[in-house]
Formats: C-alpha cells, structure tokens, sequence
C-alpha cells in the first residue's frame, strides 16, 4: 500500500519511489493520472486500474496473482490508499489468505489538515464523504451534530457552498470550523473562522470553491446532547406560541443552551429537517 503526493511530488518517499520499482504490477485508481506520477519518478511497472467500480472484479485476479509470489502495489490517486479511496477489498481477501500487507506511509490530506488546523487532534471522527444528495446529507449531519470529537469531512468542489450552509444551519452559524484547500499545492489555503465566517467567505469567492477541499469543525461543548435534546423538546413547546427568535432567546434561557444554536435548531424544526 503506497502512499503518494497530494500534490507536492517533494513529498514522495524514496522508499515508494523503490517499491513502485521494485514490484512485478501496480494496481492505480486511475491510471492514466497515475502515468504521469510513475514517468516524473522513472518507475516502468506495469500498470492496471482498480477503482470502485472495478475492485470487487478485479480483487481475484489480482489476488491468484500475489499468491503465485508476485508483488503487487496499490495506489491512489492522491495520498494514502484506502482512505476515501479504493483497495479495502483487495486488502481484505489477501489477508484472509495469509498474503503479507505492507504500508508504505506518506501523504494524507486527512493528517495534513488536522496537523494544521489549530483543532484539537487527541480525538478526531474521519467522515471522508457526505451523501451527495441534500436530504441524506441534512440527515447525517443531524446524527453528527453533537459529536464531541474534532470531525474531518472531504467534500467536492461544486458541493463545498452547499455543504457548508448545511454545516451552519445543523451545527450552529458560531460553531469553529477550518476549511483546508489545495492542501501542499501552489494556491494551498487554510482558513479558519466560524461555519457563518466561513459561508460568507466560499460564497463571495469562487476560487474557494475549487480543487481539492477538507472541512474541520470544532467538537459540540461537553452536555451538548443534552442540552440538544432538551432545548428540542422546549423549542417545540415555545414555537408553538412564539416566533422563532423569541422562542429561541427563551429556550436558551430555560435550557442553558447556546442562543444561536438554538436559534438554528428553531428554525430547522420548522423546516422540518429535526
């Protein structure tokens, strides 16, 4: 398992540069943006696809292949194989046969991001992708709304507005998030500020919404559960009688929550997305 640059080919070890020499096949996610990586390092292996279309087909052949002795090795088209990327097929039924698995580590935009987004990292959720669909993707943010650990998202470039504008609205327009673009590439970006700051921001400029993106956001406050669950149950009452921001002042008063979460909350259970 090999990783490679995510951009900057500084990055790239001298022990993949060898191992992708080294072995009889290389198994790319796609290989003619692959082609390019192996021409720059001078690696002649040949190559074959495997990407998520293909890998259940594809894992048998390649599995007789790495029984018969022959070394073969996996890589993405970006970073460490398997992480939001193809291979964890491939992985598994090796070692179910007792093939050895070896990891050459490098590049992830995932570490990379954490390492400098000034959240806390001793405990971190990897989301990798949101549904692509809105109402799948309201309804796990929904679910990860109170999660307490820093969460790590990838998103898309035509999705990153939208996303972020979901973020505001589940989360809470003041929860602390970095966005992280174009991670060890020339227009590398990291910007942190709050889930509104950061709306703003993408909305006003496009060039934001552009190349290859990580979304970081601060754990909900400790009791946060908690208090979502009962600041659910008094919004529903108040809201019954009150306009939503009067409701939500209110709730943040009986309840001790955040008057901008609850606001936020307000409003999404007259939408009828909590």
């Amino acid at each position: 398992m090999v990783a490679t640059p995510i951009g900057n080919l500084g990055d790239m070890s001298q022990r993949a540069v060898a191992t992708l020499r080294a072995v009889t096949l290389i198994a790319a996610e796609d290989t003619r943006h692959s082609r390019h990586l192996l021409h720059h390092f001078g690696v002649a292996t040949p190559t074959v696809s495997l990407h998520a279309v293909n890998e259940q087909d594809r894992a048998d052949a390649l599995l007789q292949r790495l029984l018969s002795g022959k070394d073969v090795a996996i890589v993405s088209d970006a970073g460490t194989p398997l992480i939001s990327d193809p291979g964890f097929a491939l992985v598994r039924i090796a070692r179910a046969a007792g093939v050895t698995v070896v990891p050459v580590p490098g590049p992830s935009a995932l570490t990379c991001a954490l390492s400098v987004a000034g959240l806390p990292t001793d405990r971190f959720v990897f989301e990798g992708f949101l549904p692509a669909k809105a109402g799948l993707r309201r309804r796990r943010l929904r679910e990860l709304a109170e999660e307490p650990r820093t969460l790590v998202l990838y998103e898309a470039p035509h999705r990153i507005l939208h996303t972020l504008e979901d973020l505001a609205a589940i989360f809470g327009e003041q929860r602390q998030a970095v966005l992280a673009r174009e991670l060890t590439k020339a227009f590398e970006t990291v910007r942190s500020g709050t889930l509104a700051e950061l709306v703003a921001w993408v909305g006003q400029d496009r060039d934001q919404q552009r190349g290859e993106l990580v979304i970081l956001l601060h754990g909900a406050a400790p009791g946060a559960e908690e208090a979502g669950v009962e600041g659910k149950r008094v919004l529903r009452i108040l809201l019954a009688e009150l306009p939503v921001r009067q409701a939500a002042s209110l709730a943040a008063q009986i309840t001790g929550a955040g008057r901008n979460d609850l606001y936020q909350l307000a409003l999404a259970l007259q939408r009828g997305d909590a």
